[in-house]
C-alpha cells in the first residue's frame, strides 16, 4: 500500500534556528560600530571646515601656549646642565706662589673628602687661555712678565654642593697662606635652578588652567551641535535610540576636536622653534659655543595629545549627560 503523500502546507516543519551575532564575534561588532561612527563624526566636521577650523585653533592655540614655555624651560635646563660642569670654586692664589707650589696645594686639597676634584691652571696656562680670547694681542704683547696667577678649580662631591656647605668651604679656604681670594662660580647656578624650576610649577599650572579652558570650549561646541541637531535626537529618542547610542558621535566629535587641537598645539611650536634656531645659533656663535633648540619630546607630545582629547572629551560628556538629563520626563 502506497504512503500518502504529506502536504507540504501542513507538514509539520523543522524549527528553525535565529540566527545572531555571536559571542566571538561581539568584540569585532563593537569595534566596527564605534569605527563607522568615529568616521562618520569626522566627516560631518570636515563638512562644515570654518566651525571646525575656529574651533580647532583655539584649542591648538591655548594649548601651544603652555607647550611652548615648557620648551623654553627645558632649553634652559639644559643650556644650565652644560654650565654645571663649571668649577664651583675657583681659588685664585698670591703671586708670590709659582707653580710648583700650586701643584703641591693641589695635591693637598685632593686628599680632602669633600672635594671630588682639582684641576690646577698654572699662570702659564692661564695666560694662553686669556690669550685665545681674541682682542687683547696687542696688550699682552706689551707685558714683560706674567701679571697672572695660578687658579685651583675645586669640583666638590655631590654631597658636599649644598650652598651652606660651599660657602663654609670658601671661608676655610681663605685662610690658606697661599689664597689671595676665592670666587663661588655655582652660587648663581643654583638660583637659576631654582627659578627654572619654579618656572616648571608656572607652566604647569598654566596648562592646567588652559586644559579647563578647552574642556568649556569644546563644550559649548558640543551644546551648540546638540542643539542645532535637536529635532534629530527627538526622533532618535522616539524609536527607542540608547542613551550610549545618541551620546556616541558627540563624544567622538569631542576626541576630535581634542586631537586636531592637540595637533595644531604641536605644530605651532615645531615652527616656532624651526624660526628661532637660526637666531639662536647665531648668538650661540657670538659666544664660540653651539646650542641646538630641542622642540616637544615624545613624551611632552603624548601629554598633549592625551590631555587635550581627555579634557575634550570631559566637555563632550558634560555637555550631552546634560541634554539627555534634561530630555527624561519628570
Amino acid at each position: 500500500m502506497a504512503k500518502p503523500k504529506l502536504n507540504p502546507r501542513t507538514a509539520k516543519r523543522k524549527p528553525h534556528r535565529r540566527s545572531g551575532p555571536r559571542l566571538l564575534d561581539m568584540p569585532g561588532l563593537w569595534a566596527n560600530r564605534h569605527l563607522q561612527s568615529a568616521v562618520a563624526t569626522l566627516g560631518r566636521l570636515m563638512r562644515t571646515p570654518l566651525p571646525t577650523g575656529m574651533t580647532v585653533a583655539v584649542i591648538g592655540i591655548s594649548l601651544a601656549l603652555p607647550a611652548a614655555l615648557f620648551v623654553v624651560t627645558e632649553n634652559l635646563r639644559t643650556m644650565a646642565g652644560g654650565w654645571d660642569q663649571a668649577a664651583a670654586i675657583s681659588l685664585f692664589l698670591k703671586q708670590d706662589v709659582d707653580d710648583a707650589g700650586a701643584a703641591r696645594l693641589a695635591e693637598q686639597l685632593r686628599a680632602r673628602p669633600e672635594l671630588a676634584q682639582v684641576h690646577l691652571i698654572s699662570r702659564e696656562q692661564a695666560l694662553n687661555e686669556f690669550r685665545a680670547l681674541g682682542g687683547f694681542e696687542d696688550a699682552l704683547s706689551q707685558l714683560k712678565s706674567n701679571p697672572l696667577p695660578a687658579v685651583l678649580a675645586l669640583y666638590p662631591q655631590a654631597a658636599s654642593s649644598a650652598p651652606e656647605r660651599l660657602q663654609a668651604l670658601h671661608d676655610e679656604l681663605m685662610t690658606l697662606p697661599e689664597a689671595d681670594f676665592a670666587r663661588m662660580d655655582t652660587l648663581w647656578l643654583q638660583r637659576f635652578q631654582a627659578i627654572l624650576d619654579l618656572a616648571q610649577r608656572a607652566v604647569l599650572l598654566l596648562g592646567g588652567l588652559l586644559g579647563v579652558g578647552v574642556l568649556l570650549i569644546v563644550g559649548n561646541t558640543i551644546r551648540l551641535e546638540i542643539l542645532n541637531r535637536r529635532i534629530e535626537i527627538e526622533i532618535m529618542e522616539l524609536v527607542g535610540a540608547t542613551g550610549a547610542f545618541i551620546r556616541r558621535p558627540f563624544l567622538y566629535a569631542g576626541a576630535w576636536y581634542g586631537l586636531l587641537g592637540g595637533l595644531t598645539a604641536w605644530f605651532l611650536v615645531t615652527i616656532a622653534v624651526i624660526l628661532l634656531q637660526q637666531p639662536v645659533s647665531r648668538l650661540a656663535t657670538l659666544y664660540r659655543s653651539e646650542f641646538p633648540l630641542t622642540g616637544l619630546g615624545p613624551l611632552a607630545m603624548l601629554v598633549i595629545f592625551s590631555g587635550s582629547v581627555l579634557f575634550s572629551l570631559i566637555g563632550s560628556w558634560i555637555a550631552v549627560n546634560r541634554h539627555l538629563r534634561g530630555a527624561e520626563p519628570g
